[in-house]
C-alpha cells in the first residue's frame, strides 16, 4: 500500500496514544514505514474482545458473589489471564489453580498461597479474600 494510503481511522489505542508502525511504499517506490492510529477491522476486533472481557469479569464476580467460586477466578479475568498463565505465574499445576476455585478450597489455602495470588494480582490478601460489589 501507499504511504498515503496508510488507514487512521481513530480506535480505542488512539486515546492511549498508541500506534502502530506499517510498512508502505512512497513516492519514489521505496519501502518505507509509516504509523497508523489504526483501522476500522481491527478496532471492531478489538473492541469486541475488551467487551468479551468486561463480561467474562463480571460473571465470574457475580459467581463470587453467590459463593459459585473462588475471589482467584474474578481476579484472573480482571487481570486478563488464563488458568494456564495464572498457574505459571503462581508455580503451581493447572489443576490446582482449578481446585482453588471452589470456594471451599480456597477458604482452606495456606496464607502462604494468599500471599502469591495477591502478589500475582497486585493487591492486599485481604482484597483478595473479599471482593466489593
Amino acid at each position: 500500500m501507499k504511504k498515503s494510503e496508510v488507514p487512521q481511522d481513530s480506535s480505542s489505542l488512539e486515546s492511549a496514544n498508541i500506534r502502530e508502525m506499517y510498512y508502505a511504499v512512497d513516492e519514489n517506490g521505496e519501502y518505507t514505514t509509516e504509523l497508523s492510529t489504526g483501522w476500522d477491522p481491527k478496532k471492531i476486533a478489538l473492541d469486541n474482545a475488551i467487551q468479551d472481557i468486561k463480561e467474562r469479569t463480571e460473571a465470574a464476580k457475580q459467581k463470587v458473589l453467590k459463593n459459585e467460586t473462588s475471589p482467584i477466578e474474578y481476579y484472573m479475568e480482571l487481570n486478563k489471564m488464563d488458568v494456564g498463565i495464572l498457574a505459571s505465574y503462581v508455580g503451581i499445576w493447572t489443576w490446582r489453580v482449578k481446585r482453588h476455585f471452589k470456594p471451599s478450597v480456597f477458604k482452606k489455602l495456606s496464607a502462604k498461597t494468599y500471599q502469591k495470588y495477591a502478589d500475582i494480582f497486585d493487591i492486599t490478601v485481604e482484597q483478595l479474600k473479599h471482593i466489593e460489589n
